[in-house]
């Protein structure tokens, strides 16, 4: 047993460690990766127009082509320029299963883009284009 001599030279180690002040940091982390993850899961804002159709299911993530309101391309959320949009598709497709490319253009973006964005899609040799809509609102 040790025993304090009373001079005040008492060096010895201490042999608790205090975990408060971990547990105070995991939680203040915890509250920000909860607060920021809803912001994380957001994609290219987009007005999409209305249709009245059934939604489809694929096990497969889908690969979906985006044109937003300022007529920007994006692959994914990847942004992608016009003129590489089709060679991306195709090596894209490549290695895919499922070679659907589903295609969402906001409503304001003008007709005549849309429709050279999905001549590129074509050129890249996929078939199967599926447009993107919003359910009509009753």
């Amino acid at each position: 047993m040790a025993f304090n001599s009373g001079n005040g030279n008492d060096r010895r180690l201490m042999a608790d460690i205090n975990i408060v002040p971990l547990v105070d940091v995991m939680l203040v982390l915890l509250i920000i990766f909860m607060v920021t993850a809803p912001m994380l899961t957001q994609g290219v804002d987009v007005n999409l127009p209305q249709a009245n159709a059934k939604a489809l299911r694929s096990d497969e993530e889908r690969l979906v082509v985006t044109v937003d309101r300022n007529s920007r391309i994006f692959v994914g959320k990847q942004p992608m320029e016009f003129n590489r949009l089709s060679e991306t598709l195709k090596a894209i497709v490549e290695r895919r299963t499922d070679r659907q490319v589903y295609f969402r253009a906001d409503r304001a973006v003008p007709y005549g883009f849309v429709i050279k964005v999905i001549a590129e899609v074509r050129n890249a040799g996929i078939q199967k284009l599926g447009m993107v809509t919003e359910p009509l609102e009753r």
